[in-house]
């Protein structure tokens, strides 16, 4: 699986646009402005692939990447942006609730993304509660490791892991969008969940 070869192939506003048969799936969600199109881009080595908003809460549909035919990766809205409307947050919270719903025997790994920088909110538990709930197979990308110095890097992912109840098997892989820092340790983990 070549992540260069990725292309875009559409957004899904229902679970009708989302993705038919059995080709595996990998789903990235996390935070409004948590850098989630820029880990996208970085992972496919194409800046401004998906695309990178500078309005929070900006990714309101399930966008659909497919590598090379082999794989989906799927792009789950950003959430918990406070100024988003309460109907939009509600209409957020279905559309991913629908496509964990629909779509979870396919998902070979979910990548959750937080800010290295800071404690995970009470959004993140939730989304971690959701993956628990459905079993998903999921890796924890702690993203912007560049504006940590290296002392701070494992107090916070100390701190990542005690907010999100996370055992020792559950992997969290520092992560910088930005630098690169990271990228192939995620190739690996995904190639790893192909595999599987």
């Amino acid at each position: 699986m070549n992540l260069f070869k990725t292309v875009f192939v559409r957004s899904a506003a229902s679970r009708k646009d989302f993705p038919a048969g059995p080709m595996r799936r990998f789903v990235f969600a996390g935070k409004s402005n948590v850098g989630k199109s820029s880990t996208i881009n970085c992972l496919v080595g194409k800046k401004g692939f998906a695309k990178v908003s500078s309005v929070p809460g900006k990714t309101v549909f399930v966008n659909l990447f497919s590598v090379e035919d082999k794989a989906w990766i799927i792009d789950l809205p950003g959430y918990g942006y406070s100024k988003t409307s309460k109907d939009e947050r509600a209409r957020y919270s279905k559309l991913i609730e629908d496509y964990f719903q629909s779509d979870m025997e396919n998902i070979s790994r979910l990548y959750m993304i937080v800010d290295i920088r800071h404690k995970p909110t009470g959004d993140d538990q939730t989304m971690i509660e959701y993956i628990r709930h459905y079993n998903l197979p999921f890796t924890i990308i702690a993203n912007k490791l560049d504006k940590l110095k290296p002392s701070q890097v494992e107090p916070c992912i100390r701190l990542i892991r005690e907010t999100l109840s996370l055992d020792d098997s559950d992997l969290v892989i520092p992560f910088s969008a930005e630098k690169g820092n990271g990228r192939d340790d995620v190739v690996r983990d995904m190639l790893e969940a192909l595999e599987g």
